[in-house]
């Protein structure tokens, strides 16, 4: 290494030095600073500006709020709920969780039927498959009479 290569590697490590013992001066201030103002704020007797509430009050207000908010969870279930079985009575939908939970429908049946119709319209594949009618199974009654194909042809007709 030649001369100047080590007087640099002074120098640097020289600058290094004095900014590392500014930013100890600094922090220093900032901590005297910060002591004066906690000081400051507690006055004479200890007790505060009266920005801070007593612990007690405090605890009551977390637990009023915490049973608001397990209140608040039950009603969104409970609404949940409805809106499932209100899109179950409609009959239209085969999976009435089909169609996303929405709070309007709640109030509004005709919103309801219009979500379900559009739904229908993109996913006509997630409609009720429930047949209607005579399908030709099933208990028809008593047999009276004995079997006969024109007797059947002329039921149908």
């Amino acid at each position: 290494m030649s001369t100047t290569d080590i007087e640099t590697d002074a120098n640097v490590d020289l600058d290094t030095e004095t900014d590392s013992d500014q930013v100890v001066e600094s922090s220093e201030d900032v901590t005297e600073e910060t002591n004066t103002t906690e000081d400051d704020d507690q006055g004479d007797d200890g007790q505060g500006d009266g920005d801070t509430f007593p612990r007690e009050y405090v605890e009551k207000l977390r637990g009023q709020n915490a049973k608001y908010r397990d209140r608040a969870k039950v009603a969104d279930t409970y609404a949940q709920r409805l809106h499932t079985e209100m899109v179950r009575a409609t009959g239209r939908l085969a999976d009435p969780t089909d169609i996303p939970f929405d709070e309007g429908h709640l109030d509004d049946p005709d919103a309801l039927v219009a979500a379900i119709d559009e739904l229908l319209a993109r996913k006509p594949h997630l409609a009720s498959r429930k047949p209607v009618g005579d399908i030709g199974q099933g208990n028809r009654g008593g047999a009276s009479q004995p079997f006969s194909l024109l007797g059947l042809l002329k039921e149908r007709t």
